[in-house]
């Protein structure tokens, strides 16, 4: 099952595996009890979220993982991720009424994109991570083998024509590989094909 979490700006998500729950994205620092409270609403209970994983490094996208991560969930990293991780770091310290634990990155569960299989699969969830940098660099997308995709802040494919981006259409085309049924995003509605 698949749950929408709007506690902030974010869409953040929340999926059912055979050993827990997954969380995609976290939005800002400050908004757990946000995140608690849309817990409760989804009839989800903390506990059983057991792993993360963020889209990219942007601050709304990563601001609970170190809270997260300090109460037990696991974060997964991708590879490809990794030098990015503190990007939002000096965001945050610039605002003075924020208050942000910086990621411990050697504590998380990382992986290559292209292992990512093999380690969802060992979690209870069937599916991969694939790179899809044309928002970021650090940017990846999540494909279910049920045809659902967590994509983040990628520009729709309507936007394709518009876009002489070759990254955003490289992007397209991986996650189309794929034969996705229903894609979401982080600050707009689902797409659904076929």
């Amino acid at each position: 099952m698949i749950h929408r979490l709007k506690y902030g700006n974010t869409n953040c998500f929340v999926i059912d595996g055979n050993n827990g729950c997954l969380m995609i994205d976290t939005d800002m620092p400050g908004t757990l009890n946000g995140l608690y409270r849309s817990l409760k609403e989804h009839e989800i209970a903390f506990k059983d979220i057991r792993f993360l994983v963020a889209t990219h490094f942007h601050p709304d996208h990563i601001g609970l993982v170190s809270e997260l991560m300090s109460k037990g969930i696991r974060l997964i990293l991708l590879e490809e991720q990794i030098p990015f991780v503190h990007y939002a770091d000096r965001i945050f310290e610039r605002d003075g009424n924020i208050s942000y634990e910086p990621i411990k990155e050697d504590t998380a569960m990382i992986v290559s994109c292209s292992k990512s299989r093999e380690l969802l699969t060992a979690l209870g969830f069937d599916g991969e991570i694939i790179y899809t940098p044309s928002h970021s660099m650090d940017s990846i997308s999540l494909i279910m083998d049920d045809g659902t995709c967590f994509a983040g802040d990628l520009e729709p494919i309507e936007y394709l024509e518009a876009y002489e981006n070759n990254e955003l259409k490289n992007d397209w085309d991986k996650i189309m590989e794929h034969n996705p049924r229903k894609v979401y995003f982080s600050h707009r509605n689902e797409i659904i094909f076929g």
